[in-house]
């Protein structure tokens, strides 16, 4: 009798790549403050488009209010069916509870792996390099504002190679008929939007 072989299961990019438009993906990075305390951020990074889902920002990140940003980050059965994360304690009983209660099933990452979440370490590095290394963080609110402006600017401004060259939000292409190509200035300055306007 010959046993038959278990085909090889799929590789974890070809899981990515499979997956795509149902996976989402977090992680925490920390910012220090010009009186060097540490705030934790937690980010929430769709796939398809990526798209900043969700973000916030703590000093005592726990189970339960990573749990909580969950909940806030997926209401009224919007929720994906996989979540990338690594195996950070911070992922704790609460969170697994909730997650599952959402119907979300969790893929964890090998430890010392961060190449297997490349998204959402993408966003954190472009996170880092585009805006907060040329800001001075005073405080939790401070950084949530910060945030906010440059994720609105990485949603409908920022070009994406994968994404051929657009924004998370779809832009249109304007033609020169279109009129004169004006500045926006977004982020406070560190960052220029164009856009063609009728004179």
């Amino acid at each position: 009798m010959v046993r038959q072989r278990k085909p090889p299961s799929q590789t974890w990019r070809t899981f990515l790549e499979n997956h795509v438009k149902e996976l989402v993906s977090t992680d925490f990075f920390v910012v220090p403050t010009v009186s060097f305390r540490i705030l934790f951020v937690f980010v929430v990074l769709a796939h398809d488009r990526r798209r900043a889902i969700h973000f916030n920002v703590t000093v005592h990140p726990t189970a339960e209010w990573t749990a909580q940003q969950i909940a806030e980050a997926f209401p009224w059965d919007s929720a994906p069916r996989y979540l990338l994360h690594d195996r950070d304690a911070i992922y704790g009983e609460s969170f697994q509870k909730r997650v599952r209660e959402i119907g979300i099933r969790e893929v964890l990452t090998a430890p010392q792996s961060p190449w297997q979440n490349p998204y959402v370490e993408r966003l954190i590095g472009s996170i880092r390099r585009e805006c907060l290394d040329h800001v001075i963080v005073l405080n939790e609110s401070s950084l949530r504002r910060i945030l906010k402006s440059y994720f609105q600017y990485y949603e409908r401004t920022r070009t994406h190679l994968a994404l051929e060259k657009d924004a998370p939000e779809g832009r249109a292409i304007q033609p020169p008929e279109v009129g004169v190509v004006i500045e926006f200035p977004e982020v406070d300055g560190l960052h220029h939007r164009y856009e063609r306007r009728a004179a």
